[in-house]
């Protein structure tokens, strides 16, 4: 019977390929999946990691929620190659995948476990806004943070307008959000992004014991200090995420995104040849 409620559970999980989800006893691992394209998301991918995290909110058999990614990526930020299907469907598209995006990110934020990034690679674009708001966040020396928004004529998204300061000080978070400077594994150490710094050698033998430890604290306990801590962030991460999804759909529509599309099909174009 234990073992069919499981994979009831389980089953309830499965969804597109390239966002792999699998429970690992109390820890609930997501993987970005897609390494043909570096792990990088498309909507289908938003779509899926919103509803496993509301999903996750009401498993008790869950004591934790790892993201990590497949390969040598976390993730290469979003997918650039998914469009509508004609001219006539872009700004609907566009509507709808902002507000998919924004229901994941909301997702992440009113998750009641506690969430952990383990970047295991090259972190760019959502990879980076993702693990601002996780609880905990650790990534291998050979990852990097990137969030090239500004190169690609858009702004800020998944509360790293706010975040990103918080943590990282104004100065380094005008680096990396306006002048879309990269942040090293040693950088996001020392400026408290991530807390931990791993070799990938050590990820059977150091990480992953450390966070099955984690997994085997109380679970109430660990529920409320975690709601204690985000007690008087929760509104301004809402009311950030409101303002830069709506900046975010304008930009869609502009010129300089346009031309930042084009630039990105070009170079891989060139690149297969």
């Amino acid at each position: 019977m234990q073992t069919k409620m499981v994979q009831d559970t389980m089953d309830s999980y499965q969804g597109y390929t390239e966002i792999r989800v699998e429970k690992r006893e109390k820890i609930l691992l997501i993987t970005f999946d897609n390494p043909k394209k570096r792990n990088s998301i498309n909507r289908n991918g938003y779509k899926e990691l919103g509803r496993v995290l509301r999903e996750v909110a009401d498993d008790n058999e869950v004591t934790i929620v790892v993201f990590t990614g497949n390969g040598d990526y976390f993730t290469s930020g979003n997918d650039l190659t998914q469009s509508a299907n004609s001219s006539s469907d872009i700004e609907l598209y566009i509507k709808e995948s902002n507000n998919i995006f924004k229901g994941m990110i909301r997702a992440l934020i009113d998750c009641p476990k506690p969430t952990l990034s383990l970047v295991n690679g090259p972190c760019i674009g959502v990879g980076a806004t993702l693990t601002a708001l996780c609880d905990i966040a650790w990534c291998s020396s050979t990852a990097y943070f990137l969030t090239p928004f500004t190169k690609l004529g858009i702004v800020p998204e998944g509360c790293s307008s706010y975040l990103f300061a918080l943590i990282l000080g104004r100065s380094k978070a005008s680096e990396m959000l306006l002048m879309s400077e990269k942040l090293t594994a040693e950088e996001a150490y020392h400026y408290n992004f991530v807390s931990k710094v791993f070799d990938l050698t050590e990820l059977d033998t150091v990480v992953w014991p450390k966070i099955r430890e984690f997994s085997e604290l109380p679970p109430d306990s660990l529920r409320v200090s975690k709601s204690l801590m985000r007690l008087n962030e929760r509104d301004v991460l809402y009311r950030t995420l409101d303002a830069e999804n709506e900046e975010l759909y304008k930009r869609f529509f502009s010129e300089e995104f346009a031309n930042a599309v084009i630039a990105f099909a070009t170079r891989k174009k060139r690149s297969k040849l």
